[in-house]
């Protein structure tokens, strides 16, 4: 008996001992990255505690499946200044991918990165390093990417780069770089930038297939571009009238042929900058995006004044570049501007808005953002970065697999999509009214949503509604009245986009209420050009004869929920009164509609099987919640 106590004591120590070393953090990586931050200037604030857990919470870390090491390390853009500090980073042996790029890191190349064997991806571009480069890149066997470009190294390109037979891309360009260029015969090698160095010599055979492009801005020989030699003619001899003629003929050519030439460059010029007008904006294009490689992307102002701004409790990690090369996904044009889904490089995926009509100012807009930014709450879909230039305005937000709730309930119905259920629509109504009145609260109670609808919500991960894209409208141009009358969701009042109040997002809330319960869009198309408004049909149905027809075909299929429909509609009327203050207040809507629930969780009566189940018409007095009239429009 006591050698089985024994074997089960054995296996339960080897388990935990096992448990134990899988949860653990990779505790001399986690010590280096640590050494790493105490040792050098940053200006954004990361999220690096020793008390947490490195590869779930530190921002710009990755580990490996197991959690034993850290393989990749991305931190672009942080405003990181001075040298590396030695012995630090180049203790993550296991390290694969390693991102500085962005920041204002100075000093020599680091001698201890040839400790990192396992490199497979190097981003050091857009820093302020000097001196030369590492002589032998063969301890780096595995890089297929080397990005050092917009830097100051100096002295000769090693030859060693020559010995990375999985290197596809290298970026040297925009440094100080002299000396012959060395033949780097590498099949795999697809991209090439050396341009803007102080390079001599000729260009090796084995980049003769590259585009010159990638060579110019340095002193290169190529024997094609040598003028041809000229016929010498003898001195005495006096030039002939045919010569002369000739001469002149060829000068008129010239300067015909450059009026034309200018005609020409001009007109270019003229219809690019007006098709740069008129074209509809997305995530700039990959051709742009190789224009702009040609010169340096990010000046100094710009990169201290134009950069991307990071929340403080964001574990993201990546730049403007990043966005610019990220794969961009349209998913929709709303009333602020075009929505995309951006799939960066690391897998990471975001929602940017490109926002339009921006009116304000920088101070102006960034002071709004700040404001919205430091919000978190379980209920309110976090705004994680923003960017403010001249001619662009971004936000930077978590993407939602699901989609939102407008996709749930109006998207393509059929092939196995199942219609949201009750429970389910009422934690979004339950989860968008907590969310409401928090925003409410902030900035001193003056802060206002301005633009509730159902594609601004998502589902947290308790599946309750989630409220996203706050605080835009102030920041915007009034839109004309068209566009609002169509918007279904706007107060009768708001005439001016910018002016909305805490009534008009108990409105637009209403709007949704009822949206939520009829499953009918805000507008609804009644024949032709006509449109009618959601809340002018459910009250035409409450005044006339109320009947199953007002709810959702999908929702007459469940039972036991008839009250708490009725409940609902009370409250998504009293929301959508045309005088605002006869609106309740947004916490008292989500006390009601918390007590939807509380009031019905016990004997509530069954619903009838006959699923054309007519309800008690109640008169437009019935239609009262908290002393408030919901006459109809």
């Amino acid at each position: 008996m006591s050698m089985v106590l024994k074997f089960i004591f054995s296996a339960f120590l080897v388990f935990g001992v096992v448990l134990l070393s899988t949860n653990a953090d990779p505790v001399e990586d986690k010590q280096a990255l640590l050494d790493f931050l105490y040792n050098i200037s940053h200006s954004r604030s990361l999220t690096w505690n020793a008390s947490t857990s490195v590869c779930n919470n530190w921002t710009g870390v990755t580990c490996n499946s197991d959690q034993s090491r850290v393989v990749a390390l991305r931190l672009p853009g942080l405003g990181i200044h001075g040298p590396i500090p030695p012995n630090t980073l180049g203790r993550l042996s296991a390290l694969e991918i390693l991102s500085l790029r962005s920041n204002s890191i100075s000093g020599s190349f680091p001698a201890d990165f040839s400790r990192l064997k396992n490199l497979s991806m190097l981003y050091l571009q857009s820093n302020k390093f000097s001196g030369p480069l590492p002589w032998d890149f063969s301890v780096w066997n595995n890089l297929t990417i080397l990005n050092l470009s917009y830097n100051g190294f100096t002295g000769n390109i090693p030859p060693s780069i020559s010995n990375l037979p999985h290197l596809t891309a290298l970026n040297l360009e925009n440094n100080s770089l002299s000396g012959a260029i060395p033949d780097i015969n590498i099949p795999s090698l697809q991209q090439l930038n050396l341009s803007n160095n102080n390079l001599t010599g000729p260009v090796p055979k084995s980049l003769e297939r590259f585009p010159s492009s990638v060579f110019s801005g340095n002193h290169l020989l190529s024997e094609t571009a040598l003028p041809p030699a000229l016929p010498v003619q003898p001195p005495s001899a006096p030039p002939s009238k045919k010569s002369k003629k000739l001469s002149e003929s060829a000068i008129l050519g010239i300067v015909l042929g450059g009026c034309v030439l200018g005609f020409v460059v001009i007109a270019l010029l003229m219809i690019c900058r007006y098709s740069k007008k008129e074209r509809e904006g997305g995530l700039p294009t990959k051709s742009q995006k190789k224009e702009a490689s040609s010169e340096k992307k990010i000046s100094e102002s710009q990169d201290k004044n134009n950069r991307l701004v990071f929340f403080e409790d964001t574990s993201l990690a990546f730049d403007l570049e990043d966005l610019l090369r990220a794969s961009a996904e349209v998913l929709g044009k709303g009333t602020f501007g075009i929505t995309y889904k951006a799939a960066l490089e690391d897998a990471t995926t975001v929602v940017v808005k490109r926002l339009k009509e921006v009116t304000v100012g920088k101070k102006e807009f960034e002071q709004q953002l700040e404001v919205v930014g430091s919000i978190r709450h379980l209920n309110v879909s976090p705004l994680r970065a923003y960017y403010y230039s001249k001619d662009e305005k971004l936000t930077v937000s978590d993407y939602y697999e699901q989609g939102s709730v407008s996709a749930m309930l109006h998207g393509r119905k059929g092939e196995g999509q199942t219609p949201l259920n009750w429970e389910t629509r009422l934690r979004i109504a339950i989860g968008a009214a907590r969310g409401i009145t928090h925003i409410h609260t902030q900035n001193g109670g003056k802060l206002v949503h301005g633009n509730i609808k159902s594609s601004n919500i998502f589902l947290n991960s308790q599946g309750y509604g989630c409220v996203s894209d706050i605080g835009l409208a102030t920041l915007m141009s009034p839109m004309p009245p068209p566009v609002m009358r169509t918007a279904g969701y706007r107060a009768p009042e708001v005439t001016d986009s910018r002016k909305a109040t805490h009534a008009s997002d108990v409105y637009s809330y209403g709007v949704l209420l009822l949206e939520l319960l009829t499953g009918k869009s805000p507008t609804i198309a009644a024949g032709g050009d006509e449109v009618v408004h959601l809340v002018r049909w459910v009250n035409s149905v409450v005044r006339e004869e109320w009947t199953a027809e007002v709810f959702d075909v999908a929702l007459l299929r469940h039972a036991n929920i008839e009250e708490e429909m009725v409940e609902m509609l009370q409250i998504g009327l009293a929301c959508v009164v045309r005088v605002p203050e006869q609106r309740p207040k947004m916490r008292d809507v989500l006390k009601m509609v918390e007590d939807i629930r509380r009031d019905n969780t016990e004997n509530r009566p069954s619903s009838e099987t006959n699923p054309e189940i007519v309800f008690s018409t109640p008169t437009p007095e019935a239609a009262v919640v908290g002393g408030t009239s919901s006459a109809p429009q």
